[in-house]
This record gives C-alpha cells, structure tokens and sequence, in this order.
C-alpha cells in the first residue's frame, strides 16, 4: 500500500500535468511490451512494436524489467520532449545513478550495460540516450496523437471534478486503485510506502501506458509525481452518412470536414490536409469551431494541437445527450 500524506497546503499546490509525459510513457509502455497486458487499445500497439527496429530496446529492458522498480533517474521531473529529457537522463550524478542502481540490483540481474553505468562509462550514457529516443521514434511517436486524445479525455473529467469541487473533488475521481481518504490518498502499490508531501504539493499525470494501478518514485523527489492510468475509450467518432449530410447543412461542408477531421489532436496544417482546405481556411474554421466550445486548442511540446472537446465529439456523433 502507497500512502501519500496531504496538508492544507499540498491540496493547495496539487496540479494536473498538461498533458501526456513523454518519458512517462515511453518508460512504461516497455512493462506493457514485456508483460503483454493493458488493455484492447494496447494490443495493436504492441503488435506494431514487437515488429518495429529494436533501436536499443535491449539496453532499456536491463534498466526496466516487467513489472516492478525501475531506476527514478530514467524519469526526471519535467514534460519536455523525449529527446531533450534523454540528454538530461543521460547526465544524471553518478552519485544518484548509483543510490538508484543499488535499489535496481537488489532485485534484478547486473548485465554489462547497468555494470558500465554503475561505472560512470560515457559511452553507456551516450548509449541510454540514443535507446531512449531511438525506441521512443519507432514505438511511440507514431501513435502520440492517440496517446494525447485518451488523456486530454481523461485529463477534461478530472478537471471537471476540479471545478465543481475543488481538488478533493478531482482526488475523488481517480481509478479505484486510489482511494482519497482525507487527509491520505490510498494507492493499491506492491510495497508498503509513506510519502508525506510535507507542503510540496504533487503532481498528477494522467498515462496512456499506466495499467491498473499508480506510479511513483521510490526517492522522497522534491517533485513528488503520482502517474496514474487513464480510462481507455474507443475514439469510433465517425459521424454516420445520414448525420454527416446533416452535419455539411448545419455547418457547411468545409467546417463540417475540419470538425470530422479531429478523429484524434492535429495541427492545424494536419486538419487542412485532412479536411482538403487551405492551412488560412482550416485555421479560420478551427477559431470559429473553438468559438462555439467544440474544438479546444492547446501547445504540446512544441507544436499547437487541436482536439475535440466533449460538446464537440457529442456534435460530431450526432448524441444529443452529450454521452
């Protein structure tokens, strides 16, 4: 059992990550990759992956086994993209890289790679970089679009729960592994682990790759992170003919196809290839549609993305209730 203790302050300083973390879920998709679980969303994914280039996914897995602890410092407190935080990954003290390690090596086999680590080896650094973005090219980034529109769902009802009630409101709303009972938020968790926030407050992230239950650090960070799975939904948002000629009357067929275009996040130079407009047209039709609460637009890393709100994919589906 995980025990993360709150004070007036922490609910205070406790957020909501923006969205996605690259290095979150690139860590955790090699326990869903080596475990085979994770739901119906996950399985073509890990088809894909098990026939993608291997690009250093040998050197990951002796750092990240099937399930249990892997080393804090593969996960840095920050949301930047993944080959910027490989570099910072890679320049890790050794003495933190060591602390981290040791826990590492009580459970799991030494091999030449963590040995070199351990050792303070350039060339192994230089090689954890190159398997961190090399493995998150071939198996991630092609299905980040999808990665974002799950949590970007997940992530609008938790800050519902927010809004109407505060952050106890929002701790409520987390998988049933997560139990808030004020003042400590419970977390079904294979070891016993106290985290008192002592006024840090904690960052919540939302994860595509999270299964079942949370994930934290197992040093006391002064970043306390609680990553949490999302509740995967089917993203099926294709209107049916007879609503999609209904949708081209009430919209016009241009703003129509934009709208039908956020299947999943795009920018907009992807909607105006999608939708068969020019950029400047897709770029008016997308600030009418944010207008009128249907299409919500955000920066993620360094593009600006845009997806459907839930008004919006209630519209697209034709639902009048809005489900």
């Amino acid at each position: 059992m995980l025990r993360m203790h709150f004070s007036i302050t922490d609910l205070a300083r406790t957020r909501l990550a923006a969205g996605p973390v690259p290095i979150w879920e690139t860590v955790l998709s090699l326990h869903r990759l080596q475990r085979g679980d994770g739901g119906a969303l996950v399985g073509p994914w890990r088809r894909h992956a098990r026939t993608a280039p291997p690009d250093g996914r040998r050197s990951l897995t002796a750092l990240i086994p099937p399930s249990g602890y892997f080393p804090d410092f593969l996960t840095p407190a920050t949301e930047a993209d993944l080959p910027e935080v490989a570099e910072q990954v890679a320049s890790t003290p050794r003495d933190v890289l060591r602390q981290d390690l040791a826990h590492l090596r009580s459970g799991h086999a030494d091999t030449s790679f963590t040995k070199a680590l351990w050792h303070g080896s350039a060339t192994a650094s230089k090689q954890l970089a190159t398997a961190l973005t090399g493995y998150h090219r071939a198996t991630i980034a092609p299905i980040w679009h999808r990665i974002e529109e799950q949590v970007h769902t997940d992530r609008t009802r938790m800050a519902a729960g927010l809004a109407a009630n505060g952050v106890a409101g929002m701790l409520a709303l987390l998988p049933p592994a997560l139990r808030w009972r004020p003042p400590v938020l419970e977390v079904d968790y294979p070891v016993d682990q106290d985290v008192v926030l002592g006024g840090r407050g904690l960052v919540l992230v939302p994860s595509f790759f999270c299964h079942r239950t949370a994930v934290t650090l197992l040093r006391d960070d002064d970043n306390p992170v609680l990553v949490y799975p999302v509740q995967h939904r089917s993203p099926d948002l294709r209107p049916d003919p007879a609503h999609a000629v209904a949708l081209a009357r009430l919209l016009g067929h241009s703003r129509a196809a934009v709208l039908e275009s956020l299947d999943h996040s795009r920018t907009t130079s992807e909607v105006a290839e999608q939708a068969g407009v020019l950029v400047s047209s897709a770029s008016q039709h997308l600030s009418a549609l944010r207008a009128a609460h249907l299409v919500r637009t955000g920066r993620h890393g360094r593009s600006v993305r845009h997806t459907l709100t839930e008004l919006g994919a209630a519209v697209l589906r034709g639902d009048p209730s809005g489900r």
